[in-house]
């Protein structure tokens, strides 16, 4: 796919000396000089991301509620208090993943749903075409632009920079809640497995915002720190750990999926058929005893027999070690080995995630 979208600060990460790369249809910054020290900076200090090519979609009726009851895998009944946020899967009928993404309960006629870039299209139509019998109203905002700040001091120095009606709400803010003042958004979430705060405002002021939080001391950061963070914080990437042939249950997402109660959602009978069967596959975090480094695709075995792959891997700047997530046969052992062009390296299967708020959660 051509890179030939640009989002609203594409000026400014040029001038900032960004490295771009085409990312989902979208020229995006990769780094900025040291993908390494970006990392680092989100991990020790703040660090931000243009998330401009992530869509806000707006969701509003009398029966918006009843609806995402029904489109979701989890539950918006968990969401009592407006700004609550919930991550979900939504789901085919058979079960397979359209998307991961965050909806915010907003009031009773509105909640505010956060998608991916690659899958924005389909996601719409999708959305649109199940609302209908709803009567619910799906606006997709283009209007908006979206910077993530991350890191232990993130929020500290993200605060002063909001506009002072909304200070103070987003100061309180609890994770995984937000506040807005009915102009700019703030959620306390995040891709990194460190405090932050993504904030979401008109496309006008954004590059404003960019270059405050600059001068603040936030290090601007790209997709390839993004991608480290994201996979020491055990975080799916969709089209990588999940997609529309692979279910929640075998991507390490059966904690999103709600399904104590009745509840009709769709994918429900699909995901029922797969726990009956059993051998679901288990997603799991690797480590690479040997040299080398871990990649998305390649082949897991347990002695001679294959039993999965690597879905995404990487070199890991905190614990400066290849970590990977992989899926594998229900019945593989605790010692496999990797085939990296054509030489078998041994990995250690540990509990996910590999790294949350600057620490390690693995022992090497």
């Amino acid at each position: 796919m051509g890179a030939d979208r640009k989002t609203v600060l594409n000026a400014v990460h040029r001038e900032m000396g960004a490295r771009m790369v085409p990312f989902g249809g979208w020229d995006m910054p990769v780094h900025y000089g040291s993908q390494i020290e970006e990392h680092h900076a989100v991990r020790q200090d703040a660090g931000m991301f243009d998330v401009c090519h992530m869509t806000v979609v707006d969701l509003r009726g009398e029966r918006v509620r009843e609806f995402l009851t029904h489109l979701l895998a989890n539950d918006v009944a968990k969401l009592k208090t407006p700004g609550k946020a919930l991550y979900s899967c939504m789901l085919n009928p058979e079960g397979g993943v359209i998307d991961d993404l965050i909806v915010y309960y907003m009031a009773d006629e509105w909640f505010r749903m956060v998608v991916n870039a690659a899958t924005t299209e389909k996601d719409v139509a999708w959305i649109t075409e199940q609302a209908r019998p709803y009567g619910v109203q799906v606006e997709p905002r283009f209007d908006l632009g979206m910077i993530a700040v991350q890191g232990p001091n993130a929020r500290e120095k993200a605060l002063p920079l909001l506009p002072s009606g909304l200070r103070e709400a987003a100061a309180e803010l609890k994770p995984f809640h937000a506040a807005t003042d009915g102009h700019w958004f703030v959620g306390r979430t995040g891709y990194t497995g460190e405090d932050g705060f993504e904030i979401v405002l008109p496309e006008s002021e954004t590059e404003a915002l960019w270059r405050a939080l600059a001068d603040a001391g936030v290090r601007p950061c790209g997709l390839g720190a993004r991608d480290t963070l994201r996979l020491e914080a055990g975080m799916n990437l969709y089209g990588q750990d999940m997609d529309e042939q692979t279910s929640p249950l075998a991507a390490g997402l059966g904690w999103t999926v709600a399904m104590a109660d009745e509840r009709d959602f769709i994918g429900r009978s699909a995901l029922e058929a797969q726990q009956a069967a059993g051998d679901i596959p288990r997603f799991v975090g690797v480590l690479l005893e040997g040299r080398g480094v871990l990649r998305g695709h390649q082949k897991i075995y347990d002695g001679d027999r294959e039993v999965g792959e690597i879905t995404s891997g990487g070199f890991s700047p905190t614990l400066e070690r290849s970590i990977g997530m992989a899926r594998v046969a229900a019945d593989a052992g605790e010692r496999l080995d990797v085939d990296i062009r054509g030489k078998r390296l041994p990995l250690k299967r540990v509990k996910l995630p590999f790294v949350r708020n600057g620490q390690a959660c693995i022992e090497l």
